[in-house]
């Protein structure tokens, strides 16, 4: 009798102890507000850390705060270029460190909605693995033909273009999209207009080419398919999911209006090349940094697949460092950074950084782009404590 009780008595001991030690080992996700602690806490050395910070303050990028003098600055080279859509002057050098879902360290003003360039582009790849994991698209090697049929994918080269060409920057894709033609964007140095526009077409698949035309064909043949605002997607399945402020905007151009189902929708930018594309606060991208770091989980619910979010950074076909519209640093162009972290990537200094061997979430804005290497090896110096 004795014997059975306390057999009892350990067996309930026994299932609260490791009740509490599931409870202790859940991953942390923030609420409304997002809890800090101190590197001792994380077991991270605070002076590796302050040098990081330190480091991102004193190397912001030379870019002129007036976005629109920045722009038109660099892509003055293109033939007729011009400012489509909307811009915002910048602020100063801002980021988080986030460590096992902690805020450990933070600098500037991590609330202002900002411009973040091309680092859209990796939300856009967001937008096209949830209509994969929603059905809305078989699979990533489905010519987009079959979805989208107005003529955008129309004759011997255009038609070959699957998903996957889109996604990896790789489809070369030839046409005009909302006046913009996809020869004009970032032409080579040497040649003329009529060398450009006349170019031989390569096979789709098989050369990486960044080009913002293209991405915003992407953009427009998800609208297609989602049937409604792509900025609506995102708030409804990830941003309001995961706790994303009020402030975040996407936008398209003045003329990317296109009719849906009888309402005129924007088609958006998958970047800030002719302006729009995503404004955002360093919290937000930090958010949806963890969310990846989670695996494309938040709390108790998958929002995105883990197996979309595994495939987002692996090497294509076209490069070895391009994936689904993310970055890998697998040819260290971060260098002397870890080959195995990821990240999204936008015009002056604008970074989401996946570190899952060291759990860790790094978001930059306006840093000088020849330092980032050197931040991340001081935050991974200190996760490691050395």
């Amino acid at each position: 009798m004795v014997k059975t009780f306390y057999s009892r008595l350990l067996l309930v001991t026994g299932s609260f102890f490791l009740g509490v030690l599931s409870i202790a080992q859940q991953p942390y996700y923030p609420d409304k507000t997002w809890n800090t602690k101190q590197a001792s806490e994380l077991k991270m050395s605070r002076i590796w850390l302050d040098s990081a910070v330190q480091l991102a303050l004193n190397n912001e990028i030379k870019l002129d705060r007036d976005l629109r003098v920045a722009i038109l600055k660099s892509y003055q080279q293109e033939p007729d270029y011009k400012i489509l859509g909307a811009t915002r002057h910048r602020g100063g050098p801002a980021g988080l460190v986030i460590k096992n879902g902690y805020i450990v360290a933070q600098w500037g003003d991590v609330e202002r909605p900002d411009m973040t360039f091309s680092v859209t582009k990796s939300y856009l790849s967001t937008i096209a693995g949830l209509a994969l994991d929603n059905g809305l698209i078989g699979q990533v090697t489905d010519k987009v033909n079959r979805y989208v049929w107005d003529g955008s994918f129309e004759g011997p080269h255009n038609n070959k273009i699957t998903w996957e060409h889109l996604l990896t920057q790789s489809s070369d894709w030839s046409g005009e999209l909302f006046d913009q033609y996809d020869w004009a964007d970032r032409p080579p140095k040497t040649g003329t207009i009529d060398d450009w526009r006349n170019r031989k077409l390569v096979e789709p698949g098989t050369v990486f080419e960044y080009n913002d035309i293209r991405v915003n064909l992407l953009a427009y043949s998800l609208l297609q398919v989602w049937r409604k605002p792509l900025p609506v997607v995102l708030k409804e399945m990830i941003q309001d999911p995961i706790g994303a402020s009020s402030t975040w905007r996407w936008y398209g151009y003045d003329d990317s209006f296109v009719n849906v189902d009888g309402t005129m929708v924007q088609s958006v930018s998958g970047g800030g090349h002719f302006g729009g594309g995503m404004f955002i606060s360093a919290l937000d991208q930090a958010r949806y940094g963890l969310l990846f770091l989670r695996k494309g989980k938040w709390k108790d619910r998958q929002l995105i697949s883990e197996k979309w979010v595994n495939s987002v950074h692996q090497p294509s076909a076209a490069s070895k460092e391009y994936g689904y519209l993310w970055w890998n640093n697998q040819m260290n162009s971060l260098k002397g950074a870890p080959a195995g972290l990821y990240y999204a990537v936008g015009y002056g200094g604008n970074y989401i950084i996946i570190d899952q061997e060291h759990d860790l979430v790094v978001v930059t804005r306006w840093m000088d782009t020849g330092k980032i290497g050197d931040l991340m090896q001081l935050v991974i110096k200190a996760a490691e404590n050395k």
